[in-house]
């Protein structure tokens, strides 16, 4: 009777889930090279070097990009080859004490000169071309429909979870005796047998073959999508400092004006990461980003170290008070938190990106396209099966 619902449940939530995990299995492929399909559809917001040409520091960046923008405050902002990705909010009018009316919230500026290459108001899809990535990955995170899409992918993947347990026990054998002779047959596909028996045996070897990976995107969209459920299950399992941790630190009021200006700030951000990698023995391979947080009255300051898992985004940073300089937060790859550890390789692992090893995006993006051809095979079974079934039902009643 056990597996009897098991095999309902599997079937109906499977059915369920499908146009989901093709839409999202689909769209991670093209983000696995999300950097460089935006390259190949949009050059003008990448710079090149001139011979001899370096990166401007960070706190020039900010300077540049402020005096160029002057009704825009800057965000948090990165440097990768050839493009500064600054995000941006807008300051307020002094004469009337509103937020000025921006028409964009992000600015992409060469790393070499600070000029600004253009701009993008995110989910804008007007100018569909220069925000095509940026629908690309709507669509993969919220189907285009903000939070409450959001919550929606959330609660498939707590469901996809859930059934990659279900349908990795349905491939066991019953009983113990002969038990890997008679499971042998899961793990492999007929090559001539017939369509359906080909579609069968797709869907429930690839679903062994893969098992690992499905339940690592599957967890990790939980991750990024329903945040209370993992960082619940996480606290439970092993040490973590979770996000309402994280919370404490913001101030009764977002402080508008630090004492401490870009280069002050950059200067003290990067004493303290130097002392910080004394202590812990790694290297500091390039500064990476920089933001001042008016709600904690910080300045955020990343690096790309030795020790980081992935080869974009950051993994290494500190928070530095931004009247004092005085270290606030510390962030590490690993090492302080096993459950924020696991976080980190999660959010690697999800994005594809092991130390931007490119074997590891490829395989990355092939995982999307089994995970919809997982969907296809299973979606296939199930019509064929209620396709005899049907016939079945047919045939008894002209009988009686």
């Amino acid at each position: 009777m056990i597996r009897r619902y098991l095999i309902w449940q599997h079937r109906w939530t499977g059915l369920l889930m499908t146009i989901f995990l093709v839409v999202v299995g689909l769209t991670g492929t093209l983000l696995a090279f999300r950097t460089k399909i935006d390259r190949l559809v949009n050059p003008q917001l990448f710079a090149t070097a001139e011979p001899g040409q370096k990166p401007l520091d960070l706190a020039t960046l900010a300077e540049r990009a402020e005096q160029q923008k002057t009704t825009a405050r800057t965000g948090y902002f990165s440097i990768e080859e050839g493009q500064v990705v600054m995000a941006c909010v807008p300051r307020r009018d002094p004469a009337t004490g509103e937020p000025y009316r921006l028409d964009f919230d992000h600015l992409y500026l060469s790393p070499y000169t600070g000029k600004v290459l253009g701009q993008r108001r995110h989910g804008d899809y007007s100018h569909f071309r220069l925000n095509v990535m940026d629908f690309v990955y709507d669509l993969h995170t919220s189907l285009v429909m903000g939070t409450t899409g959001g919550w929606i992918l959330g609660i498939v993947a707590l469901i996809w979870t859930l059934d990659c347990f279900v349908g990795f026990y349905l491939t066991l054998p019953r009983g113990a005796t002969g038990f890997w002779r008679r499971w042998r047959p899961a793990w492999l596909v007929k090559g001539n047998a017939g369509v359906f028996r080909l579609n069968f045996d797709l869907h429930r070897a690839g679903g062994l073959w893969f098992w690992l990976p499905l339940i690592l995107f599957a967890w990790s969209s939980v991750m990024l999508s329903l945040l209370p459920v993992y960082e619940r299950v996480t606290k439970v399992l092993v040490d973590y400092e979770s996000f309402d941790l994280v919370m404490n630190y913001a101030l009764a009021q977002p402080k508008e004006h630090p004492r401490l200006g870009w280069h002050e700030a950059l200067e003290a951000s990067e004493g303290q990461m130097a002392e910080l990698a004394r202590q812990h023995g790694f290297t500091i391979t390039r500064p990476y980003g920089l933001s001042y947080i008016r709600e904690f009255g910080v300045y955020s300051y990343s690096v790309r170290a030795g020790a980081d898992i992935r080869g974009h985004g950051w993994d290494t940073g500190v928070w530095v008070d931004g009247d004092t300089g005085a270290l606030r937060k510390v962030w590490l790859p690993s090492g302080q938190h096993l459950g924020n550890t696991i976080t980190n390789w999660l959010w690697a692992i999800h994005y594809g990106d092991i130390r931007d090893w490119l074997p590891f995006r490829l395989m990355v993006a092939l995982f999307g396209l089994v995970l919809a051809t997982l969907c296809g095979t299973g979606v296939y079974v199930w019509w064929k099966k209620r396709e005899s079934r049907t016939l079945s039902a047919s045939r008894k009643r002209a009988l009686q």
